[in-house]
């Protein structure tokens, strides 16, 4: 698996979760699947509705789910992952990620963010519920 996405996509969420610092930032990833990639056309930030453990978890509501999947459709779109910061944690799945976390075959994106800053940012993918595997990111003009 990969997924496919411009720099400025990645900027975004890079952006998202130096806004959000020291707590984590979250959202959805829309676009498409083609071939076995996930195309991601567009980043939809959200709110992170935790009210506690803001640090280190986050809380996409049903709610906000349903409003991103009708927005997606809207545009032609779907649901094909999500993404969220790691405040001064390595960007890699933890164990909490696994359990509440994607589908498999949807693209995960976690991106590190040390002092306020951007790090690194890697992309995730279920090929079943048990484990993560790193996928490639493709970073289209």
């Amino acid at each position: 698996m990969a997924i496919s996405a411009k720099k400025g996509h990645l900027d975004r969420i890079k952006s998202h979760g130096e806004q959000t610092y020291p707590n984590e930032c979250c959202g959805f990833l829309l676009g498409s699947n083609e071939g076995g990639i996930n195309i991601l056309a567009e980043v939809h930030p959200a709110e992170n509705e935790r009210e506690d453990s803001r640090h280190n978890r986050y809380l996409i509501t049903p709610d906000q789910y349903r409003r991103a999947d009708s927005y997606a459709r809207e545009q032609g779109l779907g649901i094909i992952g999500y993404y969220h910061s790691h405040p001064d944690h390595p960007a890699a799945p933890s164990g909490y990620d696994l359990d509440h976390s994607c589908w498999p075959g949807e693209s995960y994106i976690i991106v590190s963010i040390e002092r306020g800053k951007a790090a690194a940012l890697n992309s995730f993918t279920k090929p079943d519920y048990a484990r993560f595997e790193q996928e490639d990111i493709i970073i289209e003009d």
